[in-house]
């Protein structure tokens, strides 16, 4: 038997390059801009949540987890005064599927693709949806028939669903937010802390006081650095992230596991060439 966590990291690994043409290729914003959306945040909290539906910011807040207070409601809900989740859910597929489509070129028409849209399709739609807020959202829409719009939409349901068990993993070791933060930014290579892009904008005395509560818990020493605690955590939430990450895998026969590595191999590989946008591929 295959060991359950080194193929959800495996599978991750794979499947994140797809997921990321979201965040890294211009065509999702452009497609937001199209709705209306005038900026790059406004279109990505329309597009993330929009499965969710109109809930209140508390509850994008809740279910995304890794932003500060504040952050979501300036977003939401304004952006359904200007377009609606369903439109929002389109567009960004459609950017999405149009990013891959450029970046993959004669591969987005391989059997390869196809069979590997196929048995991801067939991995994200077979797991539990219990406590998992986001990727039941996901699962609640149709799934595409087209390959490359199929292999985008159960990459991004796999993505969320890691990234719910991803939270309940953080939870569990009373890791909030914008601390998750701080330890992913340590575990990269990111020094000071302080300094990552996705927390470094937050006002001074916020990340003082998460800095003082890491080192207070054992976790950083006086210098911002991982102590042996909190290396220990870190590894610990990557470990229950992974395992909680398998379950779609579960699904899949051991030759269908096989397959699906060997097809996305070379998706994958195209996409980290370019980091996932335009430009690189260009």
């Amino acid at each position: 038997m295959p060991d359950r966590e080194a193929v959800a990291r495996r599978l991750f690994e794979l499947t994140e390059p797809i997921s990321l043409v979201n965040f890294l290729s211009p065509e999702p914003n452009d497609a937001m801009a199209a709705l209306g959306l005038g900026n790059y945040w406004d279109g990505y909290f329309a597009g993330r949540s929009a499965p969710l539906g109109r809930v209140p910011a508390e509850v994008v807040h809740a279910a995304f987890y890794n932003f500060a207070d504040g952050e979501v409601a300036r977003h939401l809900p304004k952006v359904w005064d200007t377009t609606t989740p369903e439109a929002a859910h389109a567009a960004r597929e459609q950017g999405c599927v149009a990013a891959l489509r450029r970046i993959l070129g004669d591969l987005g028409e391989t059997p390869g693709l196809a069979r590997a849209a196929e048995l991801l399709a067939k991995a994200s739609t077979r797991a539990s949806t219990e406590g998992r807020v986001m990727y039941a959202g996901l699962r609640a829409l149709p799934m595409p028939q087209q390959p490359v719009a199929r292999l985008w939409h159960a990459a991004n349901m796999l993505r969320e669903h890691r990234g719910d068990g991803h939270i309940a993993a953080l939870v569990c070791e009373r890791i909030g937010g914008t601390e998750a933060h701080v330890l992913s930014a340590l575990a990269s290579g990111i020094y000071p802390a302080e300094s990552f892009g996705r927390i470094h904008h937050l006002p001074a005395a916020r990340l003082a006081a998460v800095m003082t509560g890491l080192r207070d818990r054992g976790l950083l020493d006086t210098a911002g650095r991982f102590t042996d605690a909190g290396r220990a955590t870190k590894a610990r939430i990557e470990s229950r992230t992974d395992a909680l990450a398998a379950a779609p895998y579960d699904q899949l026969k051991p030759h269908e596991l096989d397959q699906l590595i060997a097809s996305l191999e070379p998706i994958s590989a195209r996409l980290e060439a370019t980091g996932s946008n335009s430009d690189a591929a260009g």
